[in-house]
């Protein structure tokens, strides 16, 4: 840039990286309202309607915080990939291992009791996901590929064998004709928390992460996932055990999303079902850096992410507004705090 030039800063923001946040989102909404604009839709009233949907109601805080679960699990698994330096672009597909991992037990022995089949079905689904996720470590490690493209790719291979066990050998026969696996037998089901809407779905998220919390912070493994995420050579030369390092992080991280794929399942919908698929395991990856791989901002993230969605579904109701403005919302909300983010760490000034 003639005349300019850019310095990364030596001291950090402070709270004006929140003013850099806020003017950041603000932005983005600012352009979404243009695009409403554009369609002949009053921009103001958009956003009021958009809102009150998804945070001035009962109904729509609580299916706000639902959404929020399988969004904030993916999160946490992908963040910690992330803090390793493993760009890990596959939770859509772990989490779809995951609930098909769930799925089998209730659809093949249904009659299992409740101490043995809930139990049973997080194994098969953090397993299910956490191999899903550690096959391209694998592959990135003793073969060099690439694991964005190989996790990537492994979404639609994990999508399509969702959809052929539940148009095929799970297909309900009693669904006329739908694509469902028959309803889940109440031991299988993971109930509300007293008489609210709110599932003990919370409460799982809630514990992961402090237990994930706990584990990066406290453990030597938490350590070493620090280290080699900061420099690969400095974590080998001291021992660091990095290959196995990188599987174990990517089980982790697609067992993570695998247990949001038995939440959904057995939850929300309480069978398997190709609705199950929302781009939760996307989603999840724009909230792990709106969060900066902070479990507590991933929290946050989640929760008005999700709620950006219960809001679009409103304006679809009310206003008539594609289904698609809510992923061009999230793809412009990621893009200008990446951008904030640059001005957090570096300033611009004249020669």
């Amino acid at each position: 840039m003639p005349g300019m030039r850019i310095i990364k800063r030596q001291e950090p923001l402070g709270w004006r990286s929140c003013l850099v946040l806020l003017v950041a989102i603000g932005f983005s909404l600012a352009l979404g309202g243009g695009l409403l604009l554009v369609r002949g839709v009053d921009p103001v009233a958009a956003m009021g309607t958009l809102f009150v949907g998804a945070f001035g109601s009962r109904y729509g805080i609580e299916d706000s915080a639902l959404k929020a679960i399988p969004i904030f699990l993916c999160s946490l698994g992908v963040a910690l990939a992330f803090r390793l330096r493993v760009w890990n672009i596959g939770a859509e597909g772990q989490y779809a291992l995951g609930a098909i991992g769930a799925s089998w037990l209730p659809v093949a022995m249904p009659d299992l009791p409740a101490y043995l089949l809930l139990p049973s079905m997080i194994t098969m689904a953090v397993v299910a996901g956490g191999m899903w996720g550690a096959i391209p470590a694998f592959f990135r490690q003793k073969m060099r590929t690439n694991e964005i493209i190989v996790t990537l790719m492994m979404n639609y291979i994990a999508i399509s064998l969702l959809d052929y066990m539940v148009y095929g050998p799970w297909k309900d026969p009693a669904s006329y004709g739908f694509p469902m696996t028959a309803t889940f037998p109440p031991a299988a089901v993971v109930g509300k928390i007293g008489t609210t809407a709110y599932s003990w779905g919370l409460v799982h998220a809630f514990v992961l992460a402090v237990l994930i919390w706990v584990f990066t912070t406290y453990t030597r493994l938490g350590y070493e996932i620090k280290v080699g995420g900061a420099n690969v050579r400095a974590a080998r030369y001291a021992g660091i055990p990095y290959d196995r390092l990188v599987i174990g992080v990517m089980f982790l991280s697609g067992a993570l999303a695998g247990w949001a794929g038995f939440l959904e399942a057995s939850s929300t919908l309480n069978r398997l079902q190709p609705s199950i698929m929302a781009n939760y395991g996307y989603t999840a990856i724009v909230v792990a850096w709106l969060a900066r791989l902070n479990p507590f901002y991933i929290a946050v993230a989640s929760f008005l992410l999700a709620g950006l969605r219960v809001g679009v579904e409103s304006l679809q109701l009310d206003m008539q507004v594609p289904a698609a403005f809510g992923l061009i919302i999230e793809g412009l909300v990621l893009l200008s705090v990446l951008a904030g983010g640059f001005f957090t760490t570096y300033r611009v000034t004249r020669r």
